[in-house]
């Protein structure tokens, strides 16, 4: 039989294409694809939105630019687009901007960590030993409806002018959502799971591992979502009474000094660094969860 021109025959010890081609999907660049890349996707994708939010933002800003080109409100009031752009420039070039994010950033992981260590005790403590937790359950409700930023007169008085007012403050916004969602999840275990871990001879402490937690897992990242957003807000409120760094201190300093577009940089700041760290959570979620959390976790 002869072979036409275009199917020549493989050369010796090449391997078969069926081969080459299965291997090509598991190998190189694709398996080492940067997790920077796929993050920044992301966040650029949370930030800008689906048509409908681009379409907002630009009649927001057409808007804004119409009052200031008709002059119906000061400049000295309400700053025009292109100097908020100028002055956002200049912040980040200087690295101030970055500066003030990062300090805002470093305080509140380290109050969203100290109330997710304190609600899951408080939660483990509801579901081992509910004759305790109902001792603590009044303090508890008495705490969730007293604002937090009522007490920072209180907590400089005690504390001074440091790190620990701004840290109590987000502990306690950040601690009530997250122990009643914790709380909820794992008393809300049923008992025929609870019977399947009895049938299997299970220890209490491999019930709760294996049975209660991860039962209780969709509503402790629920409240944890929730508490990342309360705690940024908290946070802002905290560093314009006391602090020398931060957003909330820039837009504070910026006030004292008549200078809205600095204000509108930090209002713009917060809004963007707030929903990055809110979608970088729920893509976290996505990626490493995938029993039903990652459809709803947009």
């Amino acid at each position: 039989m002869t072979q036409t021109a275009d199917a020549a025959p493989a050369p010796v010890g090449a391997p078969p294409p069926e081969a080459h081609d299965v291997a090509a999907p598991t190998s190189g660049r694709a398996l080492r694809r940067p997790v920077a890349r796929t993050v920044v996707r992301a966040l650029v994708r949370a930030l800008v939105g689906a048509r409908y939010g681009v379409v907002v933002t630009v009649a927001v800003v057409g808007l804004w630019w119409l009052v200031c080109a008709l002059r119906l409100r000061s400049a000295y009031v309400l700053p025009s687009p292109g100097r908020v752009w100028s002055s956002a420039v200049a912040m980040t070039a200087s690295g101030e901007l970055a500066e003030h994010v990062l300090a805002s950033v470093g305080r509140v992981l380290a109050g969203f960590a100290i109330a997710f260590t304190v609600a899951s005790a408080v939660g483990v403590l509801a579901l081992l030993r509910p004759r305790m937790y109902a001792y603590l359950s009044p303090a508890l409700n008495f705490l969730r409806n007293v604002p937090p930023l009522a007490l920072i007169p209180l907590l400089i008085l005690w504390f001074g002018i440091g790190e620990t007012p701004k840290l109590v403050v987000i502990v306690l916004t950040a601690f009530v959502p997250m122990s009643m969602s914790i709380t909820k999840g794992l008393r809300s275990c049923g008992q025929e799971l609870l019977d399947v871990g009895t049938s299997l001879h299970f220890s209490r402490g491999r019930t709760f591992a294996l049975i209660e937690l991860p039962h209780a897992l969709p509503d402790v990242l629920v409240g944890m979502r929730i508490s990342l957003g309360y705690a940024w807000r908290a946070l802002v409120g905290a560093e314009m009474f006391a602090a020398a760094s931060g957003l909330g201190y820039l837009i504070v300093d910026a006030g004292h000094m008549s200078r809205a577009d600095r204000v509108i940089v930090g209002v713009v700041a917060i809004g963007l660094v707030g929903v990055a760290a809110d979608r970088l959570f729920a893509l976290v979620v996505r990626r490493t969860l995938r029993w039903g959390i990652d459809d709803s976790w947009r």
